[in-house]
């Protein structure tokens, strides 16, 4: 029961399950405040035991730093998304996962800064980004807890309506907040992309990141999306060809640093860049036909394979390392092949299987996984990651299919998701005589009046049709199986034995 006081309303007395829900999210927020001391007071740790020139001691990581590890991945990296799923549908689940996870988080806060063992940079960019996004999470427990008071008199009518859409886009965020935050954990914990290794860090997490992103994206279109897609009047391929052009866009002028020497590399990402804003617009194009209907086509899938065949043979001075690019460009190939493929063969250039989007071809799932493995593969290709891989005496085998174990596991993580937003908000099925149909019911349906049909005196059609007919201009149509069809049967029996 919710405290709610409306305009002119007198103020209803507070239930009990308030009184708890409050007491709960104040007592988190007094807990979070508790620690604001401690998760800014960073300048604190040492760092005598850091080599000069160097971003990390060589004191391995002790126990208290991987439970702050896995706390924060438990709490940032699962429970947060959760629950902004279960927000989204408005379970009553929300505020306890919400509440548990903040303050998960906020005991991974303090221990990041209560660790011994390996000493690190205080001015590393996982200090610097800790910050902004804990009180992101203070701001989002805030809002909430004023929401949940649904005060709506006075003034709150006009502020409530934009905290509503700050909860709720900052909640959304969150995810994206959590990626970022822990890739920027695993640099910093291993000491790199420092000095001149940032330019090819940025580029192999940005857009090891972006194939991860697309990958996500292409999982919420083909399990959740088809409606949402019909009534934006495109394609998926325009969506997707404006963004490769967009993107390619920006690589064809920041790939290579303007004022210095054309190097092998900078010739293949700038010219990259061309070919994605060049072929970005030929999609944008053909994502409608003559008529200016939405028109599926082949655009997207051609870039992701192009690119994969470039990054297949870019130049590396390790061995491991030309190897992993390999594998990533092959991965990239076999992404683009296979959406070529599901567009051109397995939909027939329809946007999905059924009109309803509920049935899938497993085909359809081959491209998706392939985008989530080929970002991580990229992601985990830095020259500082393969430097370290050499010295270990792992090979790329073993690498790659840890990297393919990663890329599963987020696929699952995204689909579980889906699956708790889809439970709740189900698609439409079609209906017959007020009664949901499934495919399986309708193909049925559709075999027993072939098979029937010669068996039925032509009386027996003309009647049936004509009714139906009348029926239809009602608004009333009767199925095969309905009781006013049976009584009718059996009337007409009745009369013939007569």
């Amino acid at each position: 029961m919710a405290f709610h006081v409306g305009p002119g309303d007198a103020a209803h007395p507070v239930r009990r399950p308030l009184q708890l829900r409050l007491s709960q999210s104040t007592a988190t927020l007094a807990l979070a405040a508790a620690f604001l001391p401690t998760a800014l007071g960073h300048e604190g740790h040492h760092m005598d035991k850091i080599p000069e020139g160097e971003a990390i001691s060589l004191d391995p990581i002790d126990t208290t730093l991987w439970v702050h590890i896995f706390v924060q991945m438990l709490a940032f990296g699962i429970l947060f998304p959760v629950g902004m799923v279960l927000g989204i549908v408005k379970s009553r689940w929300h505020v306890p996962v919400q509440i548990f996870s903040t303050a998960l988080a906020v005991l991974g806060f303090a221990l990041g800064y209560w660790h011994g063992g390996r000493q690190f940079n205080s001015n590393n960019v996982h200090v610097k980004a800790a910050t902004p996004l804990f009180f992101l999470m203070v701001a989002q427990v805030v809002l909430g807890l004023y929401l949940k008071l649904h005060l709506e008199r006075g003034i709150h009518g006009r502020i409530r309506p934009v905290f509503r859409i700050l909860h709720s886009i900052n909640g959304k965020a969150f995810p994206v907040y959590a990626w970022v935050q822990m890739v920027f954990g695993g640099i910093t914990a291993l000491g790199f992309c420092q000095g001149d290794h940032i330019g090819q860090c940025l580029a192999h997490f940005i857009m090891g990141g972006a194939f991860i992103a697309y990958g996500v994206l292409l999982t919420i279109l083909l399990l959740v999306g088809q409606i949402w897609l019909r009534r934006t009047g495109r394609s998926q391929e325009f969506f997707d060809s404006a963004v490769i052009a967009a993107w390619g866009c920006v690589n064809t002028f920041t790939e290579h640093r303007w004022g210095t020497a054309w190097v092998r590399n900078d010739w293949q990402h700038t010219s990259m860049g061309i070919i994605w804003w060049s072929a970005g617009l030929v999609g944008v194009w053909l994502s409608r036909d003559r008529h200016g209907a939405p028109k599926r086509n082949f655009i997207p899938g051609f870039v992701i394979l192009i690119t994969g065949w470039g990054m297949s043979a870019h130049p590396q001075e390790l061995m491991i390392s030309a190897m992993t690019h390999k594998m990533f460009g092959y991965t990239l190939m076999a992404a683009g092949i296979t959406r070529i493929i599901e567009v051109s063969f397995i939909l027939r250039d329809k946007p999905g299987i059924s009109e309803d989007g509920t049935e899938i071809n497993s085909f359809q799932f081959i491209p998706v996984f392939l985008l989530y493995a080929a970002g991580f593969l990229f992601m985990g290709a830095t020259e500082e990651q393969m430097a370290l891989l050499a010295a270990s005496g792992m090979d790329h085998v073993a690498y790659v299919l840890i990297l393919y174990s990663l890329a599963s596991l987020v696929f699952l993580f995204t689909m579980a998701l889906l699956q708790i937003y889809d439970r709740a908000n189900p698609l439409p099925k079609p209906v017959v005589n007020g009664h949901a149909v499934r495919g399986d019911d309708a193909r049925l349906r559709d075999v027993n009046e072939f098979e029937l049909d010669g068996l039925v005196s032509d009386d027996e059609d003309e009647e049936r049709a004509t009714r139906r007919k009348l029926l239809r201009d009602d608004g009333l149509e009767d199925g095969p199986d309905t009781p006013s069809t049976v009584a009718s049967t059996v009337g007409r029996n009745s009369d013939r034995v007569a």
